[in-house]
């Protein structure tokens, strides 16, 4: 209907999605953010976003794969199976929301709860979703026996190596954009570009060493 062929569309793919696609939101949504409320608040947003995140993601896929087992599907489903579909389905966006806060102008710390929650939250299922695809495939290949004790602890330790070196990411690329920004108050039509640009190889640089790209964002 569109008059292009089917052989050149695009499919969307997660690389896609992640290198080029969430980036940009993320990055609106991180430039927009009340810094300062958001730091004042810092430990009730983790509190709702890392704890309240991995109840709701473990809460589902125990659920379901519970449910399977009594029958109610008709099939068993593997756990890891289960858990890795409750890790993309914990991620919170609530736009509309926010919309309705901003537009009643409720309390300006319910706001920022919610808002930081909705940030953190994404990278933290992002963070569960690679964990338990990683489980998932060692599983497929090998059997889940072949998931050691010491695999479980990796992934738990994972957890905060990408969290605290994504933010450490962030902290670095955010002084080097404030250096090279000293030096560029004379040309000020490439100055926006460079904002766009570090914030861009940053997120780049985190998700190459396979860290949190979204925590990178909200700290630079």
């Amino acid at each position: 209907m569109s008059g292009i062929r089917d052989d050149k569309l695009q499919p969307l793919t997660p690389t896609l999605f992640f290198l080029y696609m969430l980036p940009p939101i993320v990055m609106d949504a991180g430039y927009h953010m009340p810094n300062r409320l958001f730091f004042d608040n810092l430990i009730s947003i983790l509190l709702y976003a890392v704890i309240g995140t991995v109840w709701n993601a473990l809460a589902i896929g125990l659920s379901l794969y519970y449910c399977a087992k009594l029958g109610i599907f008709g099939e068993p489903l593997p756990l890891l199976d289960t858990l890795l579909f409750s890790s993309t389905v914990s991620a919170v966006d609530p736009v509309a929301v926010l919309a309705i806060f901003e537009e009643i102008h409720v309390n300006e710390v319910l706001y920022i709860l919610v808002f930081g929650e909705s940030l953190l939250n994404d990278a933290v299922t992002v963070v569960l979703y690679h964990m338990f695809e990683g489980y998932a495939e060692m599983a497929y290949e090998d059997g889940i026996e072949s998931i050691l004790p010491i695999d479980y602890f990796a992934g738990f330790a994972s957890f905060f190596v990408i969290s605290l070196g994504g933010t450490a990411m962030g902290v670095i690329w955010g002084f080097l954009a404030a250096f090279v920004s000293r030096f560029t108050h004379h040309v000020k039509i490439i100055e926006p570009i460079f904002v766009f640009v570090m914030a861009y190889l940053s997120y780049l640089s985190a998700e190459m060493f396979h860290l949190s790209g979204i925590l990178r964002y909200i700290t630079i």
